[in-house]
């Protein structure tokens, strides 16, 4: 499976401690150059550490965009980390990009791709034995990577989390 990641869902994840369940899940995630920026100025030491070493592992790779032009369009109203994902899945004709911003997924999927973002990472991870409830890594999320989830998103997620 080919997939592309934003910053957020990298970032979050190592940031609760459950980088790994992008690895179970994917196996291997591809990073344009402006994701791999955002993730360098990681102001969590033991987060920066996990993604360097799962960088240095291989299974999060770095792949410079071959042609920058749809990013830049796109940077015109998304940040350039969320651009470049985009571009960069497109590009590579992905099978999914990791989002978690309303706007990136919003313009992924106008492009015709198929996005996921934390929440469904964990929801995922779930349905696979892989955690036993979302409800903590929710939490964890929030405290600890002041993770944005309204209300009614969360009572959603955690209505489909079956908790």
């Amino acid at each position: 499976m080919l997939v592309a990641s934003n910053t957020s869902p990298i970032s979050n994840l190592a940031i609760i401690g459950r980088l790994d369940l992008l690895r179970t899940q994917f196996r291997e995630i591809c990073i344009p150059r402006a994701v791999k920026a955002e993730l360098d100025r990681l102001v969590y030491p033991s987060a920066l550490k996990a993604i360097q070493r799962a960088l240095g592992q291989g299974w999060i790779k770095l792949r410079p965009l071959r042609e920058d032009k749809m990013a830049r369009r796109l940077e015109a109203t998304l940040d350039p980390g969320e651009a470049e994902a985009i571009a960069l899945a497109i590009e590579l004709q992905a099978d999914v990009v990791l989002l978690d911003e309303a706007d990136g997924r919003s313009a992924a999927e106008s492009a015709g791709l198929r996005v996921t973002g934390v929440l469904g990472v964990l929801l995922q991870a779930k349905k696979k034995g892989e955690i036993q409830l979302v409800r903590p890594e929710l939490e964890a999320l929030r405290s600890r990577a002041r993770f944005f989830v309204s209300p009614r998103l969360q009572e959603n997620v955690l209505k489909v989390a079956g908790e």
